[in-house]
């Protein structure tokens, strides 16, 4: 196959790894608050349930031919199936999910999963004011 439409583009790609490195990220923080001491590797444990939900929300949100950059509603979608379907994966892999775990990743996930997005609109809104 050739052509624009088997490659993906920067709108499909940037959106998907923006968000994988905000799981990334949250899985450093935890590795360094609460497994300091072991190897580097866990980072690998922690991320690849909340990295695989990223991939599978991205690729359903595209499948419908939505913008998965959009805050409302894919966004929001994104984030919701990365959470649930992340902490579903990680307590079959073995690794539990306490009380504390389950708010703080929320909160984390939703500040930056939903946080770029909105500094992207914010920016986007605001180029285009310019230019007009």
């Amino acid at each position: 196959m050739t052509g624009k439409a088997s490659r993906p583009t920067a709108g499909r790609l940037v959106p998907l790894l923006a968000d994988l490195v905000c799981v990334l990220v949250f899985a450093m923080a935890g590795k360094s608050t609460h497994e300091s001491s072991t190897s580097d590797w866990v980072v690998l444990a922690i991320v690849w349930p909340f990295a695989l939900s990223v991939v599978l929300a991205h690729a359903g949100v595209l499948l419908r031919r939505r913008p998965t950059a959009r805050t409302w509603p894919e966004g929001v979608l994104v984030l919701a199936v990365t959470y649930v379907l992340g902490m579903v994966l990680r307590l079959v892999s073995g690794r539990g999910i306490a009380g504390g775990f389950l708010v703080v990743a929320l909160v984390f996930l939703a500040l930056t999963m939903l946080g770029w997005r909105a500094v992207l609109r914010l920016t986007s809104r605001q180029r285009a004011a310019r230019t007009s």
